[in-house]
């Protein structure tokens, strides 16, 4: 192993360990911001690359709105019938029957207390 993988691989490993430091040592809420530092930095990127793209090919991007709005439409629509129609399966009508007459109660009790 030369000298210089060993220097290389040493000061990996030393980033490594002020990274690791570092992630300890500072509050939740810096790292946060940093996070967030980090995710503005990626969508200012993004829309830089965006934004070339549409200047170079209008026609493509034109293109992909309009897909993408009637491919929302038409979810859209699926969802609205799905909702209005009726649920699916199988009834069967039961005609109301009348119940016969029952025995009252209080007929009951009187006859036992009449035979006790």
């Amino acid at each position: 192993m030369s000298k210089l993988e060993s220097l290389s691989g040493r000061a990996l490993e030393l980033a490594g360990s002020v990274g690791d430091t570092l992630r300890e040592r500072v509050p939740d809420r810096a790292i946060k911001w940093i996070e967030t530092g980090a995710a503005l930095g990626a969508l200012k990127t993004g829309s830089r690359v965006a934004t070339k793209f549409v200047r170079r090919n209008p026609a493509v991007a034109v293109a992909s709105a309009v897909g993408a709005g009637l491919l929302l439409y038409a979810v859209r629509r699926h969802q609205r019938k799905a909702r209005e129609q009726a649920i699916a399966g199988k009834a069967t009508r039961i005609e109301a029957k009348k119940a016969p007459p029952r025995a009252r109660a209080a007929s009951k009790r009187a006859s036992k207390t009449a035979e006790d």
